[in-house]
C-alpha cells in the first residue's frame, strides 16, 4: 500500500477508536481522503470490525462507518485484530 493510503488508514483508525462515527464528507474534510471506501475495505481486510451503515438524507444515501464499542481490554487499551493490546492509541 503506498506510504500515504497507510497514514490516512492510521488517522481514520484512530478516528474511529476516539471520536466516533465517519462518512466519506467528514474523511474528505479531516483527512483529505477521497476514497475512505477503500481505506475501510484496507481496514477490514487487516481484521478491524468496522461496521457500516447506509445513510438516507434529502434523497442521498452515503455511508457511516464505526467501531462497535467494547474493543477495549481491562486496562482501557484498544485491543488490535489478534486480541493483543495497543498502547496508547
Amino acid at each position: 500500500m503506498h506510504s500515504a493510503g497507510r497514514s490516512q488508514s492510521e488517522q481514520i483508525l484512530r478516528h474511529l477508536r476516539e471520536v466516533g462515527p465517519l462518512t466519506p464528507l467528514d474523511a474528505l474534510n479531516l483527512f483529505g481522503c477521497f476514497r475512505l471506501g477503500a481505506r475501510i475495505y484496507d481496514l477490514k481486510a487487516e481484521g478491524h470490525d468496522i461496521q457500516t451503515e447506509l445513510v438516507h438524507v434529502n434523497g442521498k444515501a452515503f455511508a457511516r462507518y464505526w467501531l462497535p464499542r467494547g474493543q477495549l481490554d481491562f486496562f482501557g487499551q484498544m485491543k488490535t485484530p489478534g486480541g493483543a493490546s495497543l498502547p496508547g492509541v
